[in-house]
C-alpha cells in the first residue's frame, strides 16, 4: 500500500509542477471595450500598439457599441486627418480583431456598408464583452 501511496505523491506533484508550465506558455487574451468616441479610440490605438510591442503573442479583441464604433466607419479620422482605417488594417496584420455593434449601428440607423472591412459585426457589444470574459477567460481593459 505504501508504493502507491508513493506512487499517487509522486503523480500529484508532477502534475502540479506541469501546470504553470503550460499555463506560462498560454498568450494572454485581452479585450479592449471603446464606448466613447474617437479620442478613445486613439488613445485605444496607442496602447494596443504599446501592448503588442511589449507582448506580441497577446491575443488581442477590441469590442466596440455607442459612439465607439465610430472610428470603425468609413471615412473616420483622428485629430491629425489621419484615417483610422490604415492604423486599424495595421493592427489586425498583427492578429488584433475588431467588433462593432449591431444594436448601435441599427440604433443609429447606420448601413453595415459603412464599417470598415476590417472590422466585424456582433449583434451586441456589451453581450460581446460578457462573453469573452466569461466564457472565454479575456482580461478587461478600458483606455
Amino acid at each position: 500500500m505504501r508504493s502507491i501511496d508513493l506512487l499517487r505523491a509522486t503523480l500529484c506533484a508532477l502534475i502540479l509542477l506541469a501546470a504553470p508550465a503550460s499555463r506560462a506558455e498560454e498568450a494572454v487574451k485581452v479585450v479592449y471595450h471603446l464606448s466613447e468616441g474617437l479620442p478613445q479610440a486613439s488613445r485605444a490605438l496607442g496602447n494596443i500598439r504599446n501592448h503588442l510591442a511589449a507582448e506580441p503573442q497577446t491575443k488581442i479583441v477590441v469590442v466596440t457599441h455607442g459612439p465607439g464604433i465610430d472610428f470603425l466607419l468609413d471615412g473616420a479620422v483622428d485629430a491629425k486627418g489621419s484615417a483610422y482605417s490604415a492604423a486599424v488594417a495595421d493592427l489586425v496584420g498583427k492578429g488584433v480583431a475588431f467588433k462593432v455593434c449591431n444594436n448601435t449601428l441599427t440604433a443609429r440607423q447606420i448601413p453595415k456598408e459603412n464599417v470598415i472591412m476590417e472590422a466585424g459585426i456582433v449583434p451586441s457589444g456589451v453581450a460581446e464583452v460578457g462573453k469573452l470574459q466569461a466564457r472565454e477567460h479575456f482580461v478587461y481593459l478600458r483606455p
